[in-house]
C-alpha cells in the first residue's frame, strides 16, 4: 500500500486479490471492506526499481538490447536473436516460463514495434505473437487503454463511444488529431509502425550478440574454459564472415537461479582470433560462482570495426609483424593489470611541462604532432609534483652550483640553460593568480659530480616581490 494526498491506496494486487474484486489504486479502506482478511504491506518504490533492473540485467540471455517501460515493463529488441532458441513462439514460452518457475507473475507478447507488443502484452491474449507486419490487425479489438494514450484522452475517448483501437483507425486523421491531439496520433504511428519510438536501453544494442545452452547444467573448471572458447568461437566466426573485428568482448555465464557472472577481455587491436581471446578470457574464470551450474552462456562484442584479412609473411626470416608480437603482450597485460596501468606517453600540444603528455592507448596511432622538439630535451621520469630543493649560484641569474635534495647534497659540474617557461594564459581556467612574474620558470639541465643528471628550475623573477625558489622537476636516464 502507498499513500496518495492522505489516502492510504492499494499500490499493486496480486492474481488472488484481483479475483476478490481489489486493484490497483483502490482506497485500502474499501478494499479491507471486501476482504477483511486482507493481507497489505507498504510500498517500495525503490526496492521495486532495484528488482526491475535485477530482471531486465537478468534478460539479457535472450536480448543484448533490453530496456526498461516504466514501473513494471520491459522491452527487449530480439531481432536477430531468435533463432537462437528455435523461433519467436519457443522463445517467448521459454522466457514465459522461466519467470513463472521463480514466481514472477508476468505477460509477455512479440510484435515488429515497441507499441503493437505493450498492447498485446498487457490487453491482449498471454503469449500473443503478431505476424510480421500485421501489427494493425493485431491490435484493432483491443481497447484504446492499449495504445498508452494520455490519461485526459482515454478517459474521454469511452464517453464518446470509442471503445477500440479500430474505431480510432476508422476516423480521418485531422479530426482524431483536432479533438484528441497529436499525442494520440503519434501512438496510434507508434503502434503500427509509422512513426519510431526511442528506447532507453540499460546497455547499447548490439547485433554482435551469441548464445550457448546446455543440455546439463555445467560447473567443472575445465568445462566453463570450454564453453567460453566455443561462445567466442561462435561470435568471431560471425566476424570473420563479414570482415570485421571487435576491441571488446564479454562472456556471461547465467546460473540456474538467475544469477550472471561476466568476464571480459579487451584487445589493443581490433581481432577476432577466438584462441586469443580465450587465453585472456580463462584466468579470470576463478570469480564465476557456477552455484549448482551454469545453463546458458552469451557471448558480446562491442566496438566492432571492419578490419582486413591478413595474410602470413612469406619471408620466413623476417621480424614478425606487430600484431604478431607487440599486440598479444599488451593485451595480456591490460587484462591482468587493468586498461589505466598500461599506457603509452604521447606529446602534447604545450610547453608547460606537465601538460605536454597525454597518456594513450600502447597501440593507437602516433599522434599527429611532429613529436618533442630535440633542442629541448625533456626528463625521462617527470615527477607528479616538483619537490623543492637550495640552490647556491655565482650570481642570481646563473645557474646553481650546488643543490641539495632530499638531505642531500650535489655539486653541479656540468649545466646548460634556462630554457624560459611561463604559464599559458590563454587556456581555460588560468586565473589572474596563475600568471604573471612570479609564475615564471628557467629550466636548467644539470649534472653533478657522481654523473646524475637533474631538470631543476628556478621560480620567480629576483625584481619580483618575493624572492625566487628552486625545484627539482624530473631526472634524466
Amino acid at each position: 500500500m502507498a499513500t496518495e494526498g492522505g489516502t492510504r491506496r492499494l499500490a499493486a494486487v496480486d492474481e488472488a486479490a484481483r479475483a476478490l474484486g481489489l486493484f490497483a489504486g483502490q482506497k485500502a479502506a474499501d478494499a479491507l471492506a471486501l476482504v477483511p482478511n486482507l493481507a497489505t504491506f507498504d510500498h517500495d518504490p525503490a526496492a521495486d526499481r532495484a528488482a526491475l533492473e535485477a530482471l531486465c540485467d537478468w534478460c539479457v540471455r535472450f536480448s543484448p538490447a533490453v530496456a526498461i517501460d516504466g514501473r513494471d515493463g520491459l522491452f527487449l529488441d530480439i531481432t536477430g536473436t531468435d533463432h537462437l532458441w528455435g523461433g519467436e513462439a519457443a522463445m517467448l514460452v521459454d522466457l514465459a516460463a522461466r519467470l513463472a518457475r521463480w514466481g514472477v507473475p508476468a505477460r509477455a507478447a512479440i510484435a515488429d514495434t515497441a507499441g503493437a507488443a505493450w498492447a498485446l502484452a498487457r490487453h491482449g491474449d498471454d503469449l500473443s505473437i503478431a505476424p510480421p507486419g500485421q501489427q494493425r490487425a493485431a491490435i484493432q479489438d483491443l481497447p484504446v487503454a492499449a495504445l498508452r494514450l494520455e490519461d485526459a484522452a482515454e478517459a474521454q475517448l469511452p464517453r464518446l463511444g470509442l471503445h477500440r483501437v479500430g474505431q480510432l483507425l476508422a476516423l480521418p486523421r485531422a479530426q482524431l488529431a483536432k479533438r484528441f491531439g497529436l499525442a494520440t496520433t503519434r501512438r496510434l504511428d507508434q503502434a503500427l509502425g509509422l512513426a519510431a519510438e526511442a528506447l532507453t536501453f540499460r546497455r547499447p544494442a548490439s547485433p554482435w550478440f551469441d548464445r550457448l545452452a546446455f543440455l546439463e547444467p555445467i560447473s567443472a573448471p575445465e568445462d566453463l574454459a570450454r564453453a567460453a572458447g566455443d561462445a567466442l568461437a561462435l561470435i568471431c566466426r560471425r566476424l570473420e564472415a563479414e570482415g570485421r573485428g571487435a576491441k571488446r568482448f564479454e562472456v556471461t555465464f547465467h546460473r540456474l537461479d538467475g544469477r550472471a557472472y561476466p568476464a571480459r577481455a579487451g584487445l589493443a587491436r581490433i581481432g577476432r582470433d577466438a584462441a586469443r581471446l580465450t587465453r585472456l578470457i580463462v584466468p579470470k574464470l576463478d570469480t564465476i560462482d557456477p552455484g549448482f551450474g551454469i545453463e546458458v552462456v552469451t557471448v558480446r562484442a562491442a566496438a566492432v570495426e571492419p578490419m582486413a584479412p591478413a595474410q602470413d609473411r612469406l619471408d620466413a626470416d623476417a621480424d614478425a609483424s606487430l600484431d604478431a608480437t607487440l599486440a598479444p603482450l599488451v593485451d595480456r597485460l591490460v587484462n591482468r593489470l587493468g586498461e589505466t596501468r598500461v599506457w603509452r606517453a604521447d606529446p602534447h600540444a604545450s610547453h608547460v611541462p606537465e601538460r605536454s603528455v597525454a597518456r594513450v592507448a600502447p597501440l593507437d596511432p602516433p599522434s599527429a604532432l611532429a613529436g618533442w622538439d630535440p633542442d629541448r630535451p625533456r626528463p625521462v621520469r617527470l615527477f607528479k609534483r616538483p619537490e623543492a630543493i637550495t640552490a647556491l649560484a655565482k650570481v642570481p641569474d646563473d645557474p646553481p652550483i650546488q643543490f641539495t635534495w632530499r638531505g642531500r647534497s650535489h655539486r653541479v659540474r656540468r649545466a646548460e640553460g634556462p630554457e624560459r617557461i611561463g604559464q599559458e594564459w590563454w587556456r581555460a581556467g588560468v586565473g589572474q593568480t596563475d600568471t604573471g612574474p612570479g609564475k615564471i620558470r628557467d629550466y636548467y639541465r644539470v649534472e653533478d659530480d657522481a654523473g646524475g643528471r637533474f631538470w631543476i628550475y628556478r621560480q620567480g623573477l629576483f625584481d619580483g616581490d618575493d624572492a625566487p625558489k628552486w625545484w627539482i622537476h624530473g631526472l634524466f636516464g
